[in-house]
């Protein structure tokens, strides 16, 4: 007898076998139980995950000869055959093999003939999506008024294919992917009955290379079973098998950039070259870890069984910002390695950017190379925030920075400060007050402000008037019209008084709405400086020589809303 693969011969042969879709079962259950199955059936989901398994257990409590039920019985001749794949009233049509609408047509004129050897015909039409236009319209109406004796059992993949007037006629369930977890006891449970011996850690191996398929778990399995040449499911052989070995060399990886030791950065890398590896998963691999590593370090009671016994101390020894840092870094390195000169360099690239790239203001860790050592240059990741009470010392020219993918992810400045690692951090600093808008020392009535001290909403009323003179111990101010909500009784007695105890002698104040256009409040004015250093800065950008030759090499852009001037410049 020729071998039956692990995933038909541990294929569910009931509901209560059904693993992972419980919210699926459920329903399915219920409604045979009161034989109120909907004519028209919808199973939606990724590959592997129980479409065609469910599919026909539904056709088998439809065809049981103990009657419609949710728990066929398993050894009628009925269930028999719809296990082996031979009973006449299944049909199981590829859609993707018949895909026009004469296959349709001749599914709907058999549909009419009552079943042969069962209580019910059940039509299964597996990849559903891959029906014509015509197809699925000259589907719709047997789909909504099939014969009493006929069930549509429809599968597929990308439910976004499918007309809105078929889904409207279906009742539609999404089948869930599985958990990670799920599919190693699963295989596990498989590997005691087989009589294998296997390590539970390689078993997760080729639950997580299964990525959410039981199929493909089970698939896997049977490779590693073969590999293994009867020796049992070894961690290491499961990894030499799915060229994952460089996994765990990985976490020295991260263990040295945590350690800014160069060297053994350098080490790990030659030695994931041994194994000629996939450096886009590794790429994936190094990503998912930093992730589970700044979970556990958040988060510590989030922790499971299924993570890597090395996360947990690397979770202790790395800085949690360095963490966020690098999983940007790893993730935009995946993304930019098609135009890497070679795989290989791009990866090695994504790293050495995590061991030079520290957020503003992080102390170098011990064994940093001598530029971050000795007080180095070291800039900020794309997004990343400066440390509280840290500031950043001015340079002496802009650093020039690219503005589009795929080489520049963050947004674009005209200038950015360019950080200086302190030797040791800074003492603590008290903490400040909300900082106000510089003061224009061209304008008396803006200084004047600032010295009789007003605040809150009366000193934006002020500041939003422009002087426009006294006379006879009267203040006369201009508010812009935009802003004349501002004023109220309360607020012009605040500033008469101010003004008042200011010059020593009773002022009165008048505040005139919409008077004097053509002068400048000191908040006009502060508008007017913004507007025109983002244009500068913009335009610098825009004539960047640098810039320039990335929209010519590229076709870059510049993203709109991403250059912002420099506090300051």
């Amino acid at each position: 007898m020729s071998y039956l693969a692990l995933a038909r011969k541990w294929r569910p042969r009931r509901f209560e076998d059904v693993r992972g879709q419980n919210h699926v079962v459920k329903a399915l259950q219920h409604a045979l139980e009161r034989d109120r199955l909907h004519p028209a059936i919808l199973l939606t989901g990724t590959r592997g995950v129980g479409k065609t398994t469910l599919a026909r257990i539904i056709a088998k409590g439809l065809n049981c000869e103990t009657g419609v039920t949710a728990q066929p019985c398993g050894v009628c001749s009925a269930c028999k055959e719809i296990n082996d794949g031979r009973f006449v009233d299944l049909l199981e049509i590829d859609a993707a093999s018949n895909t026009g609408v004469d296959d349709v047509r001749q599914l709907i004129d058999n549909a009419q003939y009552s079943p042969a050897r069962g209580r019910y015909k059940v039509y299964l039409v597996d990849e559903v999506h891959m029906l014509s236009k015509s197809a699925f319209n000259a589907l719709l109406k047997t789909l909504e008024e099939p014969p009493s004796h006929v069930k549509f059992i429809l599968a597929t993949t990308d439910p976004q294919k499918l007309p809105i007037t078929v889904l409207s006629r279906c009742l539609q369930f999404n089948l869930k992917r599985l958990p990670q977890n799920l599919i190693r006891d699963n295989l596990s449970d498989i590997l005691k009955e087989e009589g294998m011996e296997f390590e539970l850690a390689g078993v997760g191996e080729l639950a997580r290379a299964a990525d959410g398929s039981m199929r493909d778990g089970l698939s896997l399995l049977d490779q590693a079973i073969a590999f293994a040449g009867g020796l049992g499911i070894k961690r290491e052989g499961v990894e030499e098998m799915l060229g994952t070995v460089g996994r765990r060399t990985l976490f020295e990886i991260l263990d040295a950039l945590g350690r800014g030791d160069g060297q053994a950065l350098l080490d790990g890398i030659h030695k994931l070259d041994e194994s000629a590896p996939d450096h886009a998963a590794l790429l994936n691999d190094l990503a998912a870890a930093l992730q589970r590593i700044a979970v556990l370090q958040l988060l510590p009671k989030a922790g499971d069984e299924d993570d890597e016994p090395a996360l947990e101390p690397l979770a202790r020894s790395i800085a949690p910002e360095d963490i966020q840092v690098w999983y940007q870094i790893a993730v935009l390195g995946r993304r930019d390695l098609p135009w890497a000169p070679d795989p290989r360099l791009g990866f090695e690239m994504t790293l050495l950017r995590m061991l030079a790239f520290r957020p503003d203001g992080a102390a170098p860790a011990a064994g940093a190379p001598p530029a971050a050592a000795a007080g180095g240059r070291t800039q900020s990741a794309p997004g990343t925030p400066p440390a509280p009470g840290r500031a950043a010392a001015a340079p002496a020219a802009a650093p020039k920075l690219a503005a589009a993918a795929p080489v520049a992810p963050a947004p674009v400045a005209a200038a950015a400060p360019i950080t200086v690692a302190p030797a040791t951090p800074p003492p603590p600093a008290r903490p400040a007050a909300p900082p106000r808008a510089a003061v224009n020392s061209d304008d008396p009535w803006a200084l004047r402000i600032e010295a009789i001290g007003l605040d809150g909403m009366t000193r934006q009323l002020a500041r939003h008037c422009a002087w426009v003179g006294e006379s006879n111990g009267t203040v006369h101010l201009a508010l812009e019209a935009r802003t004349k909500h501002l004023l109220n009784e309360e607020r012009r007695l605040a500033i008469q008084r101010a003004l008042s105890a200011q010059t020593g002698s009773e002022i009165s104040l008048n505040i005139e709405v919409g008077g004097a256009t053509d002068l400048l409040s000191p908040a006009a004015a502060d508008d007017k400086r913004v507007i025109e250093r983002q244009r500068a800065a913009e335009a610098a950008i825009e004539g960047d020589p640098e810039v320039l030759a990335f929209k010519e090499a590229f076709g870059a852009t510049v993203r709109p809303g991403s250059v912002q001037p420099v506090d300051g410049k």
